[in-house]
C-alpha cells in the first residue's frame, strides 16, 4: 500500500471564536495534483499553512513522510521537504532575485555563497527565469515574481537530506495575473511534477477555473471547517453535491450564503 506524503489527523484550528478547521482528516499521496477549493474564508489557506509548518494546529497531528510535526518552522523546525508559494509572491523588495530565492540558505545553511548562487541559478533556469538573479522584484512582471517565488519554494539545502523537496503548496498562484501569464504559471506547476519530477505531489488553493482545469487531478471542497467532498476533478464537475453545483455554477441560490 502506498503511504501518504502528508497526513492530517483530526486537525482543528481557531482564530478567536471562529473555528476555521474542525477535526480535519486528509491524506495526500505521491503523484497527487490536489486542488483545494471552496468559498472564501473557509480555511483553505489555513490547511496549507498547517502542512507547511507555518501554523500550529490547536489539536490533531500533522505527519510529513511519516514524521510528526512537533513545532512550527518559526520555532526552528525543519521544512520537512515542503515548499510554499504565497499568493502575493512574498518577495523582499530590497533584495535581489538571487537573495530572495536563496534567502533561507544564505541565512541558515553552512553552504558558501558561491554554491548557493549556483543552486539559485539552477532553480531560476528550471522556472524559466535565467539570468535574472541580479534584478530586483520591482523590475519583474507579475508573472516573473510568481516564478521567482516558485524558484524559492523548490530550493533546498543539498547538505540536509531531511529537507529534500517532497511537496509544493500553492496559495492562489495565479491571482492577479492576466490569462496568458496564468497559463504559463499553470503549465509550469503541472510540468514541475509530471515532466521534471521536481516534487512528488502538490496542493493548490485556487478559485480560478483555468487553474483548476490545468493543474488539478483531485479536488477537495472545504466548507464550514470540514472537507465536504473529496474525489477526482472530472467527477467534481458533474457531481450532484449541492455545494459543488453551486460553487461551479456561481449561483447565489444554494447552501452557501
Amino acid at each position: 500500500m502506498v503511504e501518504p506524503i502528508v497526513e492530517l489527523r483530526g486537525v482543528s484550528k481557531s482564530f478567536g471564536p471562529k473555528k476555521v478547521l474542525d477535526n480535519v482528516d486528509l491524506k495526500i499521496y505521491p503523484g497527487d495534483a490536489l486542488g483545494v477549493i471552496g468559498p472564501s474564508g473557509c480555511g483553505k489557506s489555513t490547511v496549507l499553512r498547517v502542512i507547511a509548518g507555518l501554523l500550529k494546529p490547536d489539536s490533531g497531528d500533522v505527519y510529513i513522510n511519516g514524521k510528526k510535526r512537533e513545532s512550527t518552522v518559526e520555532e526552528g523546525a525543519d521544512s520537512l521537504g515542503v515548499g510554499m508559494v504565497f499568493q502575493q509572491s512574498a518577495l523582499f523588495d530590497s533584495l535581489t532575485v538571487d537573495e530572495n530565492v536563496g534567502f533561507a540558505l544564505y541565512r541558515y545553511s553552512k553552504l558558501p555563497p558561491k554554491k548557493i548562487r549556483e543552486l539559485v541559478n539552477q532553480k531560476l533556469e528550471i522556472v524559466g527565469l535565467p539570468g535574472t538573479g541580479d534584478l530586483y522584484p520591482a523590475e519583474l512582471s507579475g508573472g516573473m515574481r510568481k516564478k521567482a517565488s516558485l524558484a524559492r519554494a523548490i530550493l533546498t539545502d543539498p547538505s540536509n537530506s531531511d529537507n529534500d523537496l517532497c511537496m509544493i503548496l500553492y496559495d492562489e498562484p495565479t491571482a492577479g495575473l492576466d490569462p496568458i501569464a496564468s497559463t504559463r504559471i499553470e503549465n509550469l506547476i503541472h510540468d514541475l511534477l509530471f515532466d521534471q519530477g521536481v516534487c512528488q505531489a502538490y496542493a493548490i488553493v485556487t478559485h480560478q477555473a483555468s487553474t483548476i482545469q490545468l493543474t488539478t487531478e483531485r479536488i477537495i471542497f472545504s466548507y464550514q471547517g470540514k472537507i465536504q467532498w473529496d474525489g477526482k476533478r472530472d467527477e467534481a464537475y458533474c457531481s450532484t453535491h449541492p455545494l459543488l453545483k453551486q460553487f461551479f455554477s456561481g449561483s447565489i441560490e444554494g447552501p452557501i450564503p
